[in-house]
């Protein structure tokens, strides 16, 4: 299975390009259960984002969802043991089984890839592109120190742009990877968390800021909603979560004023977003 959380381990896989390629095409590059746009286009200096998660419908582990001991080994990464959702709906599927049955599954994924077929075969349809809106794109980004201000900045957000000061050694790089990893995690499921769980999450979170400050890194975010155009439904808002790890000498750091900070609740220390000018 490709499941992904903060305490679940993903098991490998082995799909072919090819197999991957008639999974994607089907669906559109839309999760077959909410639509939403799965591929992000780069935005600035950044390459496109892939936001979907390729699914299995029929478990290959004895210990995950909807595992069935007669399902034929070889058919296990076959396209059609397949289907292509959102990190929400991945999670939702497979930690309720019984509601989501193989059946239930693939009669999912056969009628969104009709409707995918049917749309493409009457409407011409735009490039899909994620755009900022003027005057909208944050300025500076505000540092965090609790983990409820990066709960408030992932929560609902469709993707992230992020970057990190260059690690000077490997517990460097497994602390920032596990950073990045578990608010991508916990943005995945922020959707469908209940409030003791965003209290949970939250002080998760704060313990693995604080393991950052104590090793010199400041955690900056800020949330900006950009605008998804393009594809087969109308224009909608497109939540970005822009985090940034840098070190606490890092010069690009600036003061904001006291009057400021009485404004915002925020920190008194903002890097300029890379790219501004």
């Amino acid at each position: 299975m490709c499941e992904l959380s903060p305490r679940r381990q993903a098991q490998p896989v082995t799909i072919s390009d090819k197999t991957r390629k008639l999974l994607w095409g089907g669906s559109g590059r839309l999760c077959a259960s909410c639509r939403r746009q799965l591929v992000v286009d780069g935005f600035m200096l950044d390459d496109d984002s892939v936001v979907g998660e390729e699914c299995h419908i029929v478990s290959a582990s004895k210990r995950g969802p909807r595992f069935d001991p007669a399902f034929s080994a070889a058919f296990i990464d076959d396209e059609s043991n397949l289907i292509l959702l959102c990190g929400v709906h991945h999670k939702m599927v497979d930690d309720q089984p019984r509601t989501w049955t193989a059946a239930r599954l693939r009669e999912l994924k056969a009628e969104h890839e009709r409707w995918v077929r049917s749309r493409l075969s009457h409407d011409r349809t735009a490039r899909v592109r994620v755009r900022g809106i003027a005057g909208k794109a944050p300025d500076h980004l505000l540092r965090l120190t609790a983990g409820r201000q990066l709960i408030g900045i992932i929560d609902g957000a469709c993707s992230s742009d992020t970057y990190y000061d260059e690690p000077e050694d490997d517990a460097e790089v497994d602390l920032i990877a596990s950073f990045f990893q578990l608010a991508q995690d916990y943005a995945d499921m922020s959707g469908g968390l209940e409030a003791g769980e965003r209290v949970r999450a939250g002080r998760e979170l704060g313990v693995i800021i604080e393991e950052l400050e104590h090793a010199g890194f400041w955690v900056f975010g800020v949330r900006e909603v950009r605008r998804l155009e393009g594809g087969v439904g109308k224009p909608a808002a497109w939540p970005v979560a822009i985090l940034y790890l840098l070190r606490s000498s890092n010069p690009e750091i600036i003061h904001v004023p006291a009057r400021e900070q009485a404004s915002t609740g925020a920190s008194s220390e903002a890097p300029h977003k890379e790219g501004d000018a």
